[in-house]
């Protein structure tokens, strides 16, 4: 519409025009001027324990174009992500899914939507992922007992028969213990669990696609992981499954879980996994996230579990071996013990760890990481999973060492 400046209507509107350029002109803060510079990342080896280098055809697919996270086709991608973890779980769990968030969001999930306040929980401690699950149970108000054994420690089934003592509705275990590099055996805990009526819960964020597990056959209750390790996803996605046992006690709480963004009832609705015809809005998901999820599982679906699993194992008995030439010492003793995806070495006597990983780092471009935790000074980690898993970034990352081991003083006697 045309408007002369005399008209009444402009005489109208000048008042609303001078409103609007005092606002524009209130403006205090000026743009920052990092951002007015182009977006620079630096290309690094990812060997440390995640996330790991992410494969062009990942990357990739997180460049599709966005479409609506309520779209037909957004379904039917998520009904593809479903079946996809089911395959990596191993499992025909209905209530399979995964999480908008890293793996922290599934274990939050878990524990959110399994435990009610005062209720008891069992959390097997050998590392800083144990410690994690026993403050939100405690935050949530749950009445925990620890099973503690120092970093690298793994526990007996006779000592997960306590399970009895404290009559938790809950058991934790980290299946790859990232902080310690160690892959704890799973075989038989399951059973212990049902027999005492409690549920078992595992986190596999490390150990998933590099070592074996079985969630129906091992009778895991829970099972979640997380999409930035051996999946090889940029981080960001979690996936997480619940079996028959832990719905019935799911969906028949008291109290509502302490998350609406994690409450199962809804989450479940979202996935299309609790049989309604029609999937009510939610959260708006990470689109690109599950692009990326869904071609890293497709990746994993095309090779073939047995063949990752096997291709981890001899990855890191090759690293192994190198790091022994080397002069190392690896951190677990028992080779059936070493996590594949994230090997720990023992601080070599008379070095500076830090010293040694910014060496790497500044010279190698190439990121190894100390502990984490409770392993804080104790070792340095060494992972090689999915993408990265070669023997090849194997003999890169030995010559980074061994010139660290070389260039740097040795700030101890």
């Amino acid at each position: 519409m045309f408007m002369y400046l005399d008209s009444p209507l402009a005489a109208r509107s000048a008042p609303l025009l001078q409103r609007l350029d005092r606002s524009m002109s209130s403006v205090t803060i000026p743009p920052p001027a990092c951002m007015l510079r182009p977006l620079e990342v630096p290309l690094r080896y990812l060997f440390g324990p995640g996330p790991s280098n992410v494969p062009p055809r990942i990357l990739a697919a997180g460049s599709r174009p966005i479409i609506g996270h309520l779209h037909p086709e957004m379904y039917e991608i998520m009904n593809d992500i479903k079946r996809g973890i089911q395959y990596v779980f191993q499992t025909e769990n209905n209530m399979t899914l995964a999480m908008s968030g890293s793996g922290h969001a599934a274990m939050e999930c878990a524990v959110f939507n399994m435990v009610e306040p005062g209720e008891s929980v069992l959390i097997a401690i050998n590392g800083i992922w144990g410690e994690r699950v026993a403050e939100i149970a405690e935050r949530i108000g749950a009445n925990v007992h620890r099973l503690v054994k120092s970093p690298g420690g793994y526990f007996t089934n006779k000592e997960i028969e306590q399970v009895e003592k404290h009559k938790p509705v809950l058991f934790f275990l980290t299946h790859g213990e990232s902080s310690a590099g160690l892959c704890h055996p799973v075989d038989g805990i399951g059973d212990i669990c049902r027999k005492h009526n409690c549920l078992f819960l595992v986190d596999t964020v490390a150990s998933l696609g590099a070592a074996p597990i079985f969630m129906d056959k091992q009778n895991i209750d829970i099972l979640y992981s997380g999409s930035q390790k051996a999946l090889n996803a940029p981080p960001g996605t979690a996936p997480i499954s619940f079996n028959d046992r832990a719905c019935h006690k799911m969906f028949n709480r008291k109290t509502k879980p302490v998350s609406y963004l994690f409450d199962m009832a809804h989450l479940s609705n979202y996935w299309g996994c609790d049989g309604k015809p029609a999937r009510e809005y939610h959260h708006t998901g990470p689109v690109s996230g599950f692009f990326t999820l869904r071609e890293s599982l497709a990746i994993l679906a095309e090779k073939g579990l047995e063949e990752s699993w096997k291709k981890h194992k001899e990855v890191s008995a090759y690293l192994y071996r190198g790091l022994e030439d080397l002069g190392l010492k690896l951190f677990i003793p028992e080779r059936d013990l070493r996590l594949p995806s994230v090997t720990t070495i023992a601080i070599p006597a008379g070095y500076n760890w830090r010293e040694l990983l910014t060496y790497i780092m500044k010279h190698h471009h190439m990121e190894m990481t100390g502990g984490l935790g409770p392993s804080i000074g104790m070792v340095m980690r060494i992972g090689l999973m999915g993408y990265n898993c070669e023997k090849t970034n194997a003999d890169m990352a030995l010559h980074a060492l061994a010139d660290a081991l070389k260039s740097c003083k040795k700030s101890k006697p």
